[in-house]
């Protein structure tokens, strides 16, 4: 028959190593390096608990909450937002935030996630409704930048810091939509129009200036050529000259010359009126007188 009183001290025995065992899971915390533990002792806070292991005491102390450190992205449905201009829009927001002070976001909000959710959207009303429609779709810079400080201003109270707000999307009625849809259309088609009538006007100027040119680039050509020609005119009458003084000719043979000459000038069809040099009647006259002296009495009828 087993002794009673030794299992009995076997059951004392496993009872404390379960007890030990229960003290040392519940004195030893190992925080995740992303989270923060919020610790109270009795009921009060006594600290918080970053990455790493940490020892507490059994049964005064428990934990609080767990708080995420990361940065946290909360994106809310479409809000409707009426403009300056009473004009309704949706609008769609993302919150980026993190939380700085674990202690305040446990103690100081009783939820932080839906007050910034809240406060967003009232934030964003207020900010959008002071701009008219087309201000709130051509200043989302500016959108968000309000946003952001507003909501970092508000939250810092409750241990969080807003990194930014982004404006995913403001749509206008659909209505309205089609009808800035026409108004970008036609806006377009009037560039268009712009540009190619002003691309037009610069190729006439071009296509101008070019013939000008030319005409001025032609005219001083001709005006180069008849110089040249004028010139060589008269270096050859000046040769012709010469050599005829340089022979010594005698009025027979001028005479000569000038008759061969006017068959020449009758060639050409623009000549309407001869003039005959009073050197050439001069020269005939000799003529004349050369084949009169050169007759006989006799032959003489």
């Amino acid at each position: 028959m087993p002794d009673i009183g030794a299992i009995l001290l076997w059951i004392l025995a496993i009872a404390v190593v379960i007890f030990v065992i229960t003290v040392l899971v519940q004195a030893i915390r190992i925080v995740p390096q992303s989270e923060a533990f919020i610790i109270e002792r009795l009921g009060r806070y006594h600290r918080t608990l970053y990455g790493g292991p940490h020892l507490l005491m059994p049964i005064i102390d428990r934990t609080r909450a767990r708080v995420d450190l990361r940065e946290q992205v909360v994106s809310f449905p479409p809000q409707q937002v009426i403009t300056e201009d009473n004009l309704s829009v949706a609008v769609d927001v993302v919150v980026y935030f993190r939380v700085t002070d674990p202690r305040a976001a446990t103690y100081e909000i009783a939820n932080y996630l839906g007050a910034v959710e809240q406060l967003s959207i009232t934030t964003l009303r207020n900010v959008v409704g002071g701009l008219n429609l087309e201000e709130a779709l051509v200043s989302r810079d500016l959108i968000n930048g309000k946003l952001s400080a507003t909501l970092d201003e508000a939250t810092g109270q409750w241990g969080i810091k807003v990194g930014r707000v982004e404006i995913k999307a403001i749509d206008p009625p659909a209505t309205l939509r089609d009808a800035m849809e026409k108004q970008m259309r036609a806006e377009r088609d009037r560039r268009a129009a712009i540009l190619t009538a002003e691309g037009q006007k610069q190729s006439q100027i071009l296509v101008a200036e070019g013939a000008r040119q030319a005409e001025i680039l032609k005219a001083e050509g001709d005006k180069q050529a008849q110089v040249l020609r004028a010139q060589g005119e008269s270096e050859a009458i000046q040769n012709v000259f010469n050599a005829i003084h340089a022979g010594a000719p005698d009025d027979k043979l001028l005479a000569y010359q000038y008759l061969q000459t006017l068959p020449k000038l009758a060639e050409s069809q623009s000549s309407k009126l001869w003039i005959i040099p009073s050197e050439l009647t001069e020269a005939l006259k000799g003529i004349a007188g050369g084949f009169g002296r050169g007759t006989t009495p006799s032959d003489r009828p």
